[in-house]
């Protein structure tokens, strides 16, 4: 089986298993398995680690990207906020095009417009998440050019998410809502997995 990253989490959501083949893409945004709580991203060039904290403040270092040329990388898809994810009606969360100062794109909740910096760790370029999207940590296997999610880094807040939606996410999925996933999960983009992509002013 997978796993984990030298002082990393192993994760405890539905996808702890191979997510995606390699792309090529810019811009891309996934959620994989049953449960939508993973966006993936390649970026234009290579993602290199940098110093970050928490709400509690305590420091960590995010990793490199991944993939041949280290610019793949994968956050949590919920918001560290008010814990807003893609469901399959709508999704206030995606990735969308950066202004000004930022970079080509970022990761922008529209529940109460908090914006994170993909190319950074995730850390919050600004709105009130309290602190950056918790990192899944990828492997790459070369000789198969597939990606394996294995960990989480930083502030993951899935117990809480499934306290706070235990509800919803038992009427949407039944009793494995907090199943494992199997070894290969689903890969879906943003815009097939949910019906409606909620625009927001920048």
């Amino acid at each position: 089986g997978c796993k984990p990253a030298s002082g990393t989490r192993p994760m405890r959501m539905r996808f702890m298993a191979t997510i995606a083949r390699r792309t090529s893409s810019h811009r891309c945004a996934i959620w994989p398995g049953r449960a939508p709580l993973m966006a993936k991203q390649a970026l234009p060039r290579a993602a290199a680690p940098v110093g970050l904290s928490d709400a509690k403040r305590q420091r960590y270092e995010s990793l490199a990207g991944s993939g041949p040329q280290h610019n793949i990388v994968a956050y949590s898809a919920i918001c560290a906020h008010k814990l807003m994810y893609p469901t399959p009606e709508i999704s206030f969360i995606n990735i969308r095009k950066g202004q000004a100062n930022e970079p080509a794109h970022v990761v922008h909740c529209c529940g109460d417009n908090s914006r994170y910096d993909p190319t950074q760790g995730g850390k919050v370029i600004s709105g009130p998440a309290p602190q950056p999207l918790a990192m899944i940590v990828l492997e790459w296997n070369a000789s198969r050019d597939e990606l394996h999610a294995v960990g989480t880094l930083g502030a993951e807040m899935f117990q809480t998410f499934f306290e706070k939606y235990e509800s919803r996410l038992l009427l949407e999925r039944g009793a494995n809502a907090k199943s494992k996933s199997p070894r290969s999960a689903v890969v879906q983009t943003a815009a097939t997995y949910s019906k409606q992509l909620q625009g927001c002013k920048a």
